[in-house]
């Protein structure tokens, strides 16, 4: 029964990739970096200055699989005392094999949710001080179609009693999309001008991939290729909603190619998107209060 339990969860990812990549056949792309990885983050730079001549780009080490290690990014970036006028909140891991953190989370939950959600509030009193009433700090959360195939068994957020990589992943992108709807409910009921949105890129081929098996690794590569958004054109989709002026002061939306579409029904459940800020709250020994 497990086994076929991990086989079902499989065929639901599958599928909701699928019919994304039939969207994205009939629809035109869209045309100071953090990272773990310190070597990409300082070639990122460099190419960014020798781009563009003048521009103003930092790098800062960042593992969002450890907490500690994202509490000493926001106390460095504090201590620049610069504003903050937009935060993305992109990194991810995909179908790990069964593992937990140095902080005893399931890798998934920690690097694609629970990372994101600390430095988040971590942030938010910078943000809602760089943000007016006429350009608002914006917050996006980089999703996926995957969190349609998620169950919404929250309970155990340390890890899963029976493991499978597609059902921690869909979790994982779950609740990024529970988190969004509920901060911008905060942040609306506090009158901040701050914006909070969620963004679908679609499918794009970067290193997210590496851990499928051999066999659908070797299927998938030509199909990458041929189907599947560039890194830059999916980078596109965040800039655009970031920048556009027609989300100006728009928060709470799930967007795909710009537009705003509808998320799975599951993760408009208020009293799950509370649960869940309650329980991310207290495994972080963070007040519920965005500000306190």
């Amino acid at each position: 029964m497990r086994v076929l339990a991990q086989i079902g969860a499989a065929l639901k990812l599958y599928m909701v990739g699928l019919k994304v990549l039939l969207y994205q056949l009939f629809h035109r792309p869209f045309a100071s970096p953090a990272s773990r990885n310190e070597k990409q983050g300082l070639a990122a730079v460099k190419r960014l200055r020798e781009e563009r001549s003048g521009a103003q780009v930092d790098f800062e080490f960042l593992d969002l699989a450890s907490m500690d290690s994202v509490r000493r990014f926001v106390r460095r970036f504090e201590d620049r005392r610069l504003p903050l006028h937009t935060l993305i909140n992109n990194a991810a891991v995909m179908l790990v094999p069964e593992g937990k953190t140095e902080d005893g989370f399931e890798q998934h939950f920690a690097v694609n949710y629970l990372g994101h959600f600390l430095l988040t509030r971590l942030l938010l009193g910078v943000l809602v001080r760089s943000g007016t009433t006429k350009a608002c700090s914006r917050i996006i959360s980089i999703c996926s179609a995957a969190h349609y195939t998620a169950d919404t068994d929250l309970q155990d957020l340390r890890s899963m009693r029976h493991y499978s990589p597609y059902a921690a992943y869909s979790r994982s992108k779950l609740a990024q999309v529970l988190f969004t709807y509920q901060l911008q409910q905060e942040l609306q009921s506090g009158g901040f001008a701050v914006t909070a949105n969620a963004v679908d890129p679609g499918m794009v081929d970067t290193d997210l991939y590496r851990n499928l098996s051999t066999p659908a690794w070797l299927a998938q590569r030509p199909i990458a290729r041929l189907l599947f958004r560039t890194a830059s054109q999916a980078a596109g989709t965040a800039v655009f909603t970031v920048a556009s002026p027609e989300l100006e002061g728009v928060g709470g939306c799930y967007l795909y190619e710009g537009k705003r579409v509808q998320s799975s029904a599951a993760s408009y459940d208020a009293e799950l998107q509370a649960r869940l800020w309650r329980s991310s709250c207290d495994l972080l020994g963070l007040p519920e209060s965005e500000l306190a």
